[in-house]
């Protein structure tokens, strides 16, 4: 993606936020005098890509969290979980879904596909963190990896629901840490757990 299309999709993103999604079609995008038309026909040639621009972005933005921080590196199992949770809250109106889920109504064969390739990235990334967990003695030896994943990600899926999640209530972020603290506590050993309690307070000291 080039530097131009990420700072035209991040002003986007912006007036998505202050207004709601509804306010970033073409038709309002042509009105508006931030922005030039030929920039906008230059990468948006129908609605469709506007949309498929904006969610992947917000999915490029949290998978970047996992790559910057070094995931799959040195990381014990558990700093990185505090990590992502301090990026994603920094980072937070760029990686919200409370901005986008109306697309699901509106274009539900794109956002369907955005869920899928967001659920199929954080699956393998949670699987990669109960291996790491479990060699360094922090999770249990006797966990099953891909069943404690898939139920991971089931709770993910029910976090995009607004209707049970209105995010006007609930941040993403919010929901995310405690999806986070939950995981943990499902599967780590008492050292594990001792060493959670002891960031989490040393986080909130931070805080």
């Amino acid at each position: 993606m080039s530097e131009e299309l990420k700072t035209l999709i991040d002003q986007i993103r912006t007036i998505a936020n202050d207004d709601g999604i509804e306010s970033v079609t073409l038709h309002e995008l042509y009105k508006s005098p931030a922005f030039s038309p030929d920039l906008l026909d230059k990468y948006f040639k129908n609605e469709e890509m506007l949309v498929e621009a904006l969610l992947a972005d917000e999915r490029k933005k949290f998978e970047e969290i996992f790559v910057d921080h070094d995931f799959d590196g040195y990381y014990d199992a558990i700093d990185i979980l505090f990590t992502v949770i301090k990026e994603m809250a920094t980072k937070f109106y760029s990686l919200s879904p409370s901005v986008t889920h109306k697309y699901e109504e509106m274009y539900p064969e794109i956002f369907e596909k955005h869920i899928e390739d967001r659920i199929n990235f954080i699956f393998n990334k949670i699987q990669i963190n109960l291996t790491k967990g479990i060699s360094q003695g922090m999770y249990r030896n006797d966990v099953s990896i891909e069943l404690v994943a898939r139920l991971y990600i089931r709770r993910l899926i029910d976090l995009h629901n607004i209707e049970n999640f209105p995010p006007e209530d609930f941040s993403f972020t919010t929901m995310f840490e405690q999806m986070f603290e939950n995981f943990v506590r499902s599967v780590a050993t008492e050292d594990g757990l001792a060493y959670f309690e002891k960031k989490k307070k040393a986080a909130r000291l931070k805080n």
